[in-house]
């Protein structure tokens, strides 16, 4: 019954030791800090349907990259914040090349 429980233990703690180096972190560029050398396509024509309550307000799709190349992701439609405005994603030279600047609510 010692030996057993010995085996356990020191198979948990190698199993604890080997995922205790694992790291999660987000891709390069998904909060807007890698430089891109090759400029932003000119934004997507996006159908704007009826809003699904009122008040809702339009988020405008985007250029986002993503494994190397540009990939457009549409808007959407989000419910109001009183007291805030929403400042849309846009790309600013930066670096010899371009950042992304992620879209966010901002006071008023």
């Amino acid at each position: 019954m010692r030996v057993h429980s010995l085996r356990v233990m020191v198979a948990a703690a190698l199993v604890t030791a080997a995922l205790s180096g694992c790291i999660v972190a987000p891709a390069p560029g998904y909060y807007g800090g890698e430089v891109v050398y090759t400029a932003p396509p000119a934004l997507q024509y996006e159908a704007v349907g009826v809003a699904p309550a009122p008040g809702y307000l339009w988020i405008g799709g985007g250029w986002f990259w993503e494994g190397g190349r540009y990939g457009w992701h549409p808007g959407y439609w989000a419910a109001p914040r009183p007291g805030y405005r929403w400042a849309p994603r846009t790309w600013v030279r930066a670096g010899g090349g371009w950042r992304a600047r992620e879209g966010h609510w901002e006071r008023h």
